[in-house]
């Protein structure tokens, strides 16, 4: 006997397109990063890690004041929400989140807080010859620098970590409980049961504002953060490249 299929309403608008920018970015952006600096291209290396440092501090612009699905405050539920979550899962009880369920939530703000570390470190990192140094390599010692740099590199190994435990979850939603997590974030539309609230999105102007300050911090960053009265440094990576 099969049970009555649930209605399903026209496709709504699940995730803007500053959000699908940013996680494609992302996608294309560390094998990048781990290309440049496998083959000692470190200025390309620096270049990218500014790009990125720029889509973080954006997106953690845009979970404060960007779409419903966006914001942090949407989707970052406490333990005892987690835990109900994740036992729904053994007993398939749930339905479509029309944003991150409780679990995904967490995965979001881990990986953005892996990448803030990670970028953050290699500001500060050296080469070996302290030639292809971060822009705020001067602003520390050479041991310090040294294990700011070794740092880096471990850090750069458990986002490895975590990226492949992403896609695990992705292949144990789309093969186990037949529900595609790729498409939506491609074309920003999903269908859900009929009724579902369209999430609010944010106006584009408010997304333009967020990527000028980020963009801002990554560009005052490449130049060693100079302070009123500093010199800002002259071969920052960001002027060399043309960011």
């Amino acid at each position: 006997m099969h049970g009555k299929s649930i209605p399903e309403s026209p496709a709504i608008r699940l995730w803007d397109l500053p959000v699908r920018l940013v996680h494609w970015s992302f996608v294309a952006l560390l094998p990048a990063l781990w290309w440049s600096a496998e083959t000692g291209r470190l200025d390309l290396h620096q270049t990218l890690g500014l790009v990125m440092l720029a889509l973080v501090a954006f997106r953690l612009l845009w979970g404060a004041v960007g779409s419903e699905t966006a914001r942090f405050s949407a989707f970052l539920r406490g333990p005892r929400a987690v835990m109900g979550y994740v036992k729904g899962l053994r007993g398939g009880g749930h339905a479509p989140a029309a944003g991150h369920n409780p679990l995904g939530g967490w995965s979001v703000l881990t990986l953005l807080g892996l990448l803030a570390v990670q970028v953050t470190l290699g500001l500060f990192a050296q080469d070996t010859d302290a030639v292809g140094s971060g822009p705020l390599n001067h602003r520390v010692s050479w041991d310090t620098a040294e294990a700011l740099t070794e740092a880096h590199e471990l850090g750069f190994n458990l986002i490895l970590a975590f990226v492949a435990l992403h896609l695990a979850a992705i292949f144990y939603y789309r093969v186990i409980r037949r529900d595609d997590l790729v498409r939506p974030m491609l074309t920003g539309r999903r269908t859900f049961p009929a009724g579902t609230a369209e999430p609010r999105m944010a106006p584009l102007w408010r997304a333009g504002v967020c990527a000028a300050v980020a963009a801002a911090l990554a560009w005052w960053l490449s130049f060693g953060a100079p302070l009123p009265g500093e010199e800002p440094l002259q071969d920052s990576p960001a002027a060399a490249e043309g960011m």
